[in-house]
């Protein structure tokens, strides 16, 4: 069952959930959802500096993406077709009992952002900041700003606590950390 902006608002007063720093509840705080804000690094593709990515290989992001920091009241411009890896300046960590899902917000949407490509669950267990897959399907540039509100999270209550915690390869996550998926076994090269 989804959390209600009641039953959200306890679980932060209680330190069940955890969201650091701690949120404007009369501005981020929705009627079961809880907005989170645009960090300051962008991790941004180069398509010129390498042929193609390789899961199966060591992926070094450095060859083919640059970080890039974004000052307050600075833009950051998303141009069509465009992914672009940014996190949310709040931390997050989730009891045992909790998943967060992360959506895009409206209002960002009908300009043609997007904000995860695939990968809305945060499983219970889980402390870092959200990592997102921000993309342009809009025929337009769009101007990003450092603090504003770029996605909302929903927080359900599983109907136990899970045996399996979250500890994997994104725990403690605090920028734009691009993928791991080379960590996974099934990527090893036989």
């Amino acid at each position: 069952m989804v959390l209600s902006d009641v039953d959200l608002k306890a679980a932060l007063d209680s330190g069940e959930i955890g969201i650091s720093p701690a949120p404007d509840l009369n501005v981020q705080l929705g009627a079961c959802s809880l907005d989170l804000r645009l960090g300051h690094e962008f991790r941004v593709f180069e398509r010129a500096r390498t042929a193609f990515i390789d899961p199966r290989g060591e992926i070094d992001w450095d060859s083919f993406t640059r970080l890039e920091s974004v000052a307050d009241g600075e833009p950051f411009i998303m141009h069509p077709q465009e992914l672009v890896l940014a996190s949310t300046i709040e931390s997050l960590t989730l009891p045992n009992d909790v998943l967060g899902r992360l959506e895009g917000r409206s209002s960002l949407g009908r300009l043609g952002i997007i904000v995860h490509g695939t990968a809305p669950l945060f499983f219970p267990g889980f402390s870092g900041c959200a990592v997102m897959e921000l993309g342009n399907i809009g025929p337009m540039p769009v101007a990003l700003y450092p603090g504003m509100r770029i996605c909302a999270f929903t927080f359900e209550r599983l109907s136990s606590p899970t045996s399996k915690p979250y500890r994997g390869k994104y725990a403690g996550q605090s920028g734009p950390i691009g993928s791991r998926l080379q960590r996974d076994e099934e990527m090893s090269a036989e």
